[in-house]
């Protein structure tokens, strides 16, 4: 499971799954990191990606989280990256993570962070001593339960729009927040359904202003929208001043293979839609 970091791996799926193991019994989720070298940013989102998608595979939400860090890299250019996903991923499943056979280097990195953000670093020496350090944690867990939408059908309405002359369709998510998966399927299910009654394909234009995806509807966020794009949209233009959903966004467009067509301001945002038209036209 470790690769020389002078031997740089070839990060697909099978890859990183062989570095990703979940044991039900202890409600552990096992990322093997040894010896892997986090060049940049879009190595760092790559990773955490698979680590979502295959947490979001066992239909669990909450894992105990068991990190080898043995010979581990992390540059300074993938430093944000890895800060921000990690938080973002403990956040939304870790009850308790604990990292073990941190290198020199790694050590020192994850302790001074730990001394900026406030987290415990739990470092262990060995993989049996994160364990028991592990068996010591309590569950949290609950039994599953459907959560019901944050949001009625009619705000929601509210907030999709289209302009036929334009064709462009607008989805206000000002100052709207996605708390879980269920929330995406609501709003995702009512933009699909409103444009299967219009029998075409439209622009998108998103207002992410004050827009919220939390940590627990990222994963759905990302593979419903990759979706909708794919089966509906002939460009997307997003705008938003400077907010975290930005950041996020730009972070993830890296490794996911989308442009994240984000400016400042709606007109802005038009203008790029108007580039986009233009390049329709052309082809």
């Amino acid at each position: 499971m470790t690769t020389p970091t002078d031997a740089p791996e070839a990060l697909d799926d099978a890859a990183l799954d062989r570095r990703i193991a979940f044991h039900p019994d202890i409600q552990v989720m096992e990322a093997d990191f040894s010896r892997l070298h986090f060049e940049d940013s879009a190595t760092v989102n790559r990773v955490y990606d698979r680590l979502e998608a295959r947490i979001g595979e066992t239909g669990e939400e909450l894992w105990f989280f068991l990190v080898n860090l043995n010979g581990t890299r992390i540059d300074p250019a993938a430093w944000i990256a890895y800060s921000r996903r990690g938080r973002a991923l403990n956040y939304a499943h870790s009850m308790g993570s604990v990292r073990f056979d941190a290198s020199d280097d790694t050590r020192r990195q994850i302790e001074r962070a730990a001394d900026t953000e406030a987290f415990d670093p739990n470092l262990c020496l060995t993989r049996e001593a994160a364990l028991d350090r592990i068996a010591d944690f309590p569950s949290t867990r609950r039994k599953r339960v459907i959560r019901p939408p944050s949001h009625s059908d009619e705000e929601i309405a509210r907030r999709i729009s289209f302009d036929p002359g334009r064709r462009i369709m607008e989805a206000d998510f000002s100052d709207f927040t996605f708390h879980h998966g269920r929330d995406v399927d609501h709003v995702y299910d009512h933009i699909e359904a409103r444009i299967r009654e219009t029998e075409r394909k439209w622009f998108f234009l998103v207002n992410l202003n004050g827009c919220r995806i939390l940590p627990a509807a990222w994963v759905r966020y990302a593979h419903r929208g990759k979706r909708l794009n794919e089966a509906a949209s002939l460009g997307s233009a997003r705008y938003a001043a400077g907010s975290e959903t930005e950041q996020d966004i730009r972070l993830r467009a890296e490794s996911q293979g989308f442009r994240p067509n984000i400016r400042n301001t709606r007109a802005e945002a038009l203008d790029l839609i108007e580039e986009m038209r233009a390049e329709l036209l052309q082809g």
